[in-house]
């Protein structure tokens, strides 16, 4: 009896290949003819709408991101829901900002009806996003003067920066919300990082700010020019004076030997100039003896000071 049964149900279960085609086909033909019944039932759903932002582009800039989208939950026919949730001809929903100054935060109870009347046929019940931020701000354009910071730059063994650091144009106007702009500082300093550089220097640099995204840069770039040549370093000695001298302070020598890098087309000229230096001893005091760098007056600034003496000072 029990052989008998289990007979029975593994025939159950014994079709061909021709039955299995037949059993899938009408489970795909029933699925579809539910979907579609279903499409054209009215159906309530979250979704997900992309904006637009209309406002006076002249006087106003965003000074963050604006709001990509917005998620409201609409009612409607299944294949009007099916397209617009999948993405399919799904318009921008516009949002007119009249007063961009006054307008941070928008509810999102106020955009119910704005929403309603660009939906056609679908009925909003309520807007899901609780409000939009609105990070509009005045615009308004200031010139900034443009500078160049070099100190990353590396030079191939005896080469150097012999001439001034010239940048084309000097200065940069920018464009964006009020906030932003007078947030920056004064200068707008162009980074250098070239390497191993042993020829004339002429590059376009880009105009680098912070929130660059929301700033218009007029010009965006800015040419760095500078001349580059063999280097030399050169010693010399110099006289140390001491000015206004206190009674009771002594100091061991009253010259020094500092070492210099230039140009070694300089060289002859700058060893033929009188340099002099002083020390100021003002923080020494009675009974105190200290090691004091002195100060080198008028140096060319197309001379680099790499090393210097100190001088041993003492009051009694």
């Amino acid at each position: 009896m029990t052989l008998n049964l289990f007979r029975v149900f593994v025939n159950l279960f014994q079709f061909d290949r021709t039955n299995w085609r037949a059993v899938t086909l009408c489970f795909t033909t029933a699925t579809v003819f539910w979907f579609f019944s279903a499409l054209n039932k009215n159906h309530t759903t979250n979704i997900k709408f992309p904006l637009h932002f209309e406002y006076d582009h002249e006087k106003y800039a965003p000074s963050a991101e604006l709001p990509q989208n917005i998620t409201l939950n609409v009612s409607g026919n299944g294949w009007d829901l099916f397209r617009k949730h999948f993405g399919l001809k799904v318009t921008a929903l516009t949002v007119i900002v009249e007063k961009p100054a006054e307008a941070k935060h928008i509810p999102g109870m106020l955009m119910l009806s704005t929403f309603a009347s660009q939906l056609g046929n679908l009925k909003v019940n309520f807007v899901a996003t609780d409000s939009l931020r609105i990070p509009l701000e005045e615009k308004i354009s200031k010139d900034f003067k443009l500078a160049a910071n070099a100190s990353n730059i590396s030079f191939r063994k005896n080469f150097g920066r012999i001439s001034p650091i010239v940048i084309l144009p000097d200065s940069v106007r920018l464009t964006g919300p009020k906030n932003i702009i007078r947030s920056l500082p004064d200068s707008i300093v162009l980074q250098l990082n070239q390497k191993k550089i042993d020829k004339d220097f002429r590059e376009e640099i880009e105009v680098i700010i912070p929130n660059s995204e929301f700033i218009h840069r007029n010009p965006p770039v800015a040419q760095v020019i500078f001349e580059v040549g063999n280097m030399i370093e050169m010693k010399k000695w110099i006289k140390v004076s001491i000015n206004n001298m206190p009674w009771g302070a002594e100091f061991e020598k009253d010259s020094i030997q500092a070492v210099f890098q230039l140009a070694q087309r300089d060289s002859e000229t700058f060893a033929h100039t009188p340099l002099s230096a002083t020390l100021n001893i003002k923080d020494v005091k009675k009974g105190e003896t200290k090691f004091l760098t002195p100060h080198i007056e008028e140096l060319p600034r197309w001379i680099e000071l790499i090393q210097i003496d100190s001088v041993k000072v003492k009051r009694y």
